[in-house]
């Protein structure tokens, strides 16, 4: 029986640091829960000399990570460096050193997951990465275990938090996507480079996580189907809420007899649906299983002590396996064939925002596309457009397949009553 637990901590930044803050402050806790302390032993930084307000010894700190590594006394690595080549390189050492891993890097796991699960059942040790979706949100542990006896057929969710932060202060606070940005870099929400927030390459990434864990299959960042909030036109928000919807860059995933599909985009949800109401920094995640029916995972989605929070509580899992010598016993393949839809396959309703010239003739020649294309209409509004000469065509479809949609919207742009299709979303719910 050891009679402690020694950790190796990769990188010492905002979640490093709490992660060290967190193991500080709740011992107690731990040991109670453990039956053993959990020790700092090594921690790997880039520059020795830089000043940190921590009460662990400078004399663990090294930048060296084969010191780490080649420590036979260290149990158990947590990786909280970030970025990707050096992440992974780290990661696939310490799995070949025979030293269990933590990680919070949803980058390395959203492209290398499934390799990197794999050489942990080769070497017998486990690998844990509930924090690499979702910040402080159970989300991982839930789909592995507590829904591990659920078919889950679909997910949609908010599940970055820098997005929602700027949308929720454009629409509660009047702001710009300017100014929103600036606020949500200022208070650390969003990195000083933000395309991969903003672009929802972020959201893409976190997807994958889930959408490989929910369906049990493999999913690849190419399987995503990516618009990132950019594609938010002035006045759309304004809109939306006319019509009784909230605007949201959300990740979907779904399964069928057919495949899967997953998409991260700016969606239209109904004001009633629990989404619409998730603002600021927060993330939430809706669950729909075969068995348990809809649920939804809500909390915060960034931050140093909620994520923190959730490498913490997978140290205290991967403890538990150490102490139980049932480490490295779980096998991660998956159980399905990937199985990707195409386009004619996906189906949903889909909002349409057209400028066009006003002219005599104009709406059932656009009305008369849409037939072309076996597509019916549910709504169908006008908008005058004060400042330019023109109208706002607002048409909002039944259901149609994703390639409905887009060879509608560029047939659309080819005809000479168009002045450009200026917006169009997916509307999440039922009609």
């Amino acid at each position: 029986m050891k009679n402690e637990i020694n950790i190796g901590l990769l990188g010492f930044g905002v979640v490093g640091s709490g992660v060290a803050k967190i193991l500080q402050n709740h011992q107690d806790d731990l040991r109670h829960k453990l039956g053993v302390p959990v020790v700092i032993k090594k921690v790997l930084v880039k520059d020795l000399h830089k000043k940190r307000e921590t009460i662990l010894s400078s004399e663990i700190f090294t930048n060296d990570l084969n010191e780490v590594l080649g420590d036979p006394s260290i149990d158990l690595i947590v990786e909280v460096i970030g970025g990707t080549s050096e992440a992974k390189k780290a990661i696939e050492s310490s799995l070949r050193a025979g030293k269990g891993v933590v990680t919070a890097n949803k980058d390395v796991m959203a492209v290398s997951g499934l390799e990197l699960l794999k050489l942990a059942d080769e070497n017998k040790c486990d690998l844990f990465y509930e924090a690499s979706v979702g910040g402080g949100i159970p989300l991982i542990r839930t789909l592995e275990d507590g829904l591990a006896s659920d078919r889950i057929s679909a997910l949609t969710g908010i599940v970055n938090g820098t997005t929602n932060f700027i949308l929720t202060k454009m629409k509660h606070d009047k702001m710009t996507y300017e100014d929103a940005l600036a606020e949500a870099t200022a208070l650390g929400f969003a990195e000083a480079d933000p395309s991969a927030d903003v672009d929802g390459i972020d959201a893409a990434r976190k997807m994958v996580i889930l959408a490989s864990l929910s369906f049990s299959t493999e999913v690849l960042l190419e399987d995503v189907f990516v618009r990132g909030m950019k594609e938010i036109k002035e006045g759309d928000l304004e809109l939306a809420e006319q019509f009784g919807y909230t605007v949201k860059l959300a990740g979907s995933a779904k399964k069928d007899e057919e495949g899967i599909e997953v998409a991260v985009e700016p969606v239209l949800f109904p004001n009633s649906h629990p989404l619409a109401s998730v603002n600021n920094e927060f993330n939430a995640v809706y669950i729909y299983g075969d068995a348990v029916g809809e649920t939804m995972f809500y909390g915060p989605g960034a931050g140093s002590l909620p994520t923190a929070t959730s490498v913490t509580g997978d140290i205290v899992a991967a403890c538990r396996n150490l102490l139980l010598g049932v480490n490295g016993k779980r096998l991660h393949a998956p159980q399905y064939a990937r199985k990707v839809k195409s386009d004619s396959k996906k189906f949903a309703r889909y909002f349409h925002r057209i400028r066009v010239k006003d002219e005599v003739g104009v709406l059932t020649k656009l009305t008369s596309i849409y037939s072309d294309y076996d597509a019916s209409l549910a709504t169908v509004i006008q908008h005058p457009d004060k400042k330019e000469a023109g109208a706002d065509l607002i048409f909002i479809t039944h259901k149609i397949s994703r390639q409905q949609h887009l060879d509608i919207v560029k047939k659309l742009n080819e005809t000479p009553e168009v002045i450009g299709v200026l917006s169009h979303y997916r509307v999440e719910g039922e009609e």
